[in-house]
């Protein structure tokens, strides 16, 4: 699958907010994302309206970084931000689906979202605390790989409601039971901590120490006093159960 191409639409608030983007865009980057940012991509001489309508109109995807500034510039048709505005706007434009623009919140007092923006949901960047959950979100969004995959219609009506939960194969848990499980084969130790499971997950470290901890908390697995992990009974029943083992 090629990279999805993505825009990055923002306003030069201050040289810390643009060093903000310019470390947001690299990042995306490095995570397999076709960032197009001005910072990289324009050089003086170079036509600015033309590169905003080729990129607005060629770009898989839009992510406008929604400052306090960007939003006062959007709803005042000001700047560049005001132009790429027109363009996404204007009847001119209207092979630009609208379902591919991503505002992505980056406020102290916010979330605030330009007028023509006011409809589509939005990802919260404000919280630097946060900020690989926020990632996690946005880059799932641009990757078509979402956390929760919808479950197949069943055929009886009659299923008890609490076996009815979906199997989802990109689950967070599960991806985290599943780094259990193949750790174990290969280090059958009594516990194991997060350095070792690390070497069997594809997770961001603070994504599978999260959902490694929600296992805890649903008595799938325990912890000891050196942070490491062990399996319960009922975090043994979880991977037969869910087909990462065999019983």
């Amino acid at each position: 699958m090629n990279p999805p191409r993505v825009f990055i639409s923002y306003s030069h608030d201050s040289a810390i907010h643009k060093g903000w983007v310019l470390d947001f865009a690299t990042t995306l980057r490095n995570r397999g994302i076709d960032a197009v940012l001005d910072q990289w991509d324009l050089t003086p001489g170079d036509d600015l309206p033309h590169f905003m309508e080729t990129e607005l109109a060629q770009c898989d995807y839009v992510i406008m970084v929604c400052s306090e500034i960007y939003v006062e510039k959007a709803n005042a048709g000001e700047g560049g931000v005001g132009y790429e505005k027109m363009i996404i706007t204007s009847s001119l434009m209207k092979n630009i689906d609208g379902n591919k623009i991503i505002p992505v919140i980056r406020q102290e007092a916010g979330p605030e979202l330009p007028t023509f923006l006011k409809t589509k949901l939005y990802i919260d960047f404000s919280n630097d605390s946060d900020v690989e959950y926020s990632l996690d979100e946005l880059l799932r969004t641009l990757l078509k790989a979402p956390l929760f995959e919808k479950p197949e219609i069943g055929t009886n009506p009659f299923k008890p409601l609490e076996g009815a939960k979906p199997d989802r194969s990109v689950d967070g848990i599960k991806g985290a039971m599943s780094a259990i499980a193949a750790a174990f084969e290969v280090q059958p130790d009594n516990a194991l901590g997060i350095a070792d499971l690390m070497n069997y997950s594809d997770m961001h470290r603070l994504k599978l120490e999260n959902y490694l901890n929600r296992a805890v908390n649903g008595g799938l697995l325990e912890i000891n006093i050196l942070n490491q992990y062990s399996v319960t009974e009922a975090g043994f029943e979880y991977l037969v159960n869910h087909g990462i083992i065999e019983p």
